[in-house]
């Protein structure tokens, strides 16, 4: 199982970090070591002093695809989620500046919350869905999936170019503008419309 992320696909966002506008989806990868235990808090590791929080959307994939047409990627996916990519923005900075790769700002142990999961079913439309999240009961990020700038069918016909998606593996597909550090004793809730997907801790 395999956590692919997509980064710069909400144009506030990219503006925020003042990042370029990209002309294809941005993909790295997280292993599944990444994953926040369920019931377990968020413990800011001991090497960054600014891991910010970002709010997504996740898709699970639901069975095996290579080189998957958009018009058939609805196929590979049968439930909505929401997550965290925690992000070590000093550390990725300095990475960046180096022309490095991102992964120990991005994959460290506990950087991606997976919350619940929602049949697709119950929304109308995946490309009009709105997620928020809230950092000690107030709204610090918000977006709709109708602002993404590769919506989710694109992004799996994209990803299957480069990666067999097998059953199980799941897609952080971007996160909107609002993205801001933690710190101890914060509270992080997310939400997909009216639906409580997660809470925690951070320490």
């Amino acid at each position: 199982m395999k956590l692919i992320c997509i980064g710069r696909n909400y144009t506030e966002h990219i503006k925020e970090l003042e990042n370029e506008k990209p002309t294809d989806p941005v993909v790295f990868l997280k292993p599944d070591t990444a994953i926040l235990l369920k019931k377990q808090p968020f413990f800011i590791p001991d090497f960054s002093d600014d891991v910010h929080h970002e709010v997504e959307i996740l898709v699970k994939i639901n069975r095996v695809g290579k080189h998957i047409d958009k018009k058939f990627a609805h196929k590979y996916y049968k439930e909505i989620g929401l997550g965290i990519d925690f992000t070590a923005r000093d550390l990725q900075s300095q990475l960046k500046a180096k022309g490095l790769p991102w992964e120990k700002a991005k994959a460290f142990d506990g950087a991606a919350v997976v919350g619940n999961w929602l049949p697709v079913e119950s929304f109308e439309n995946v490309n009009d869905i709105n997620f928020s999240l809230q950092k000690n009961g107030s709204v610090v990020q918000q977006g709709n999936t109708s602002h993404m700038l590769w919506k989710i069918d694109e992004l799996i016909e994209y990803v299957s170019k480069y990666f067999t998606l097998k059953i199980g593996d799941i897609i952080f597909t971007g996160t909107p503008a609002g993205v801001g550090k933690v710190i101890a004793n914060d509270k992080l809730e997310g939400f997909i419309e009216n639906n409580a997907m997660f809470s925690i801790r951070v320490k």
